[in-house]
């Protein structure tokens, strides 16, 4: 069992329900615009979508630790993934760079402790960093993306705290794309779903990366210009070459089961093309084997 995976078997995850998030259609209607949605979530729909979502978990004999409602957070919290980091000696409470999500990793420190488990450290100002920008390669090697949202200093107090547990943090200095109000963290361009298999988008992952990942013996999955808005690199590995996907991807879908890839998909609309935030981002793994 460890935390510094990116593509075990899944044994536990943290997740946070669109009711405990959205809260209703007036909540919804006040915040969705200043969040930058692409779209205004349909609240009875997206609580459909989230069950959907949720059952895939509990299919597969996951087992599931739910985030609670916060009033000090918003919409945005139903992506879980952000707010911290999961190692084997703890949770690493995150610094947002998103000024509309500073509560969230406060809340969720809250909630980790509640459920007994253990924090390792805090990220602190001017130090930023969110977990969208983290990926572990392998158990000892954790890759950073250097980004809007995950700043130099963030990511010295993250390499200082995982240095006495013998991983090397890897920094990956990512492109401006469309700019610091946009959500485009490292894994909006990676997904490890098995210890030689990955889903990238190529035209946005910086050349030195790409070619480390080959080093390392990853072949990768390319997603196409046309999935990449639709999420089609945001996938969720539930086992090793196990994928858990949006909907409406069928060009990448059909790669990874050309790589050996049994997926799942979810239809997402409301909860993850709305705000930008696929499975990865909706779940906050805890522990996998």
């Amino acid at each position: 069992m460890s935390a510094h995976s990116e593509f075990g078997k899944l044994q536990s995850v943290f997740i946070k329900k669109a009711a405990s998030a959205f809260i209703n259609d007036a909540h919804i209607s006040q915040h969705w615009e200043a969040l930058n949605y692409l779209g205004k979530p349909a609240i009875d729909i997206a609580l459909q979508e989230y069950d959907a979502f949720e059952k895939v978990f509990t299919d597969m004999d996951t087992q599931v630790l739910h985030l609670p409602e916060d009033s000090s957070v918003n919409m945005d919290s139903i992506y879980c993934r952000d707010a911290a980091i999961a190692t084997d000696k703890g949770m690493i409470i995150c610094n947002m760079g998103k000024e509309g999500r500073k509560n969230e990793p406060a809340a969720e420190q809250r909630a980790f402790e509640a459920a007994g488990i253990p924090v390792l450290g805090v990220i602190k100002a001017p130090g930023t960093l969110e977990g969208g920008d983290v990926a572990w390669l392998d158990e000892k090697t954790l890759a950073v993306g250097h980004t809007y949202r995950t700043n130099e200093e963030g990511i010295a107090q993250l390499t200082a705290l995982l240095a006495p547990l013998g991983v090397s943090v890897m920094s990956v200095p990512m492109p401006h794309y469309k700019g610091p109000s946009d959500v485009f963290h490292l894994m909006s361009v990676l997904s490890p779903v098995d210890k030689n298999l990955a889903v990238v988008y190529s035209p946005l992952i910086p050349i030195v990366f790409r070619n480390e990942l080959i080093a390392r013996g990853y072949e990768l999955v390319e997603v196409p210009d046309e999935e990449f808005d639709s999420m089609g690199c945001n996938i969720l590995a539930l086992a090793p070459r196990v994928c858990l996907m949006v909907k409406g991807n069928p060009i990448t879908k059909s790669r990874l089961e050309n790589a050996g890839c049994q997926v799942i998909e979810y239809k997402g609309e409301e909860i993850s093309v709305k705000g930008g935030g696929g499975p990865t981002c909706l779940t906050r793994p805890v522990m996998r084997s």
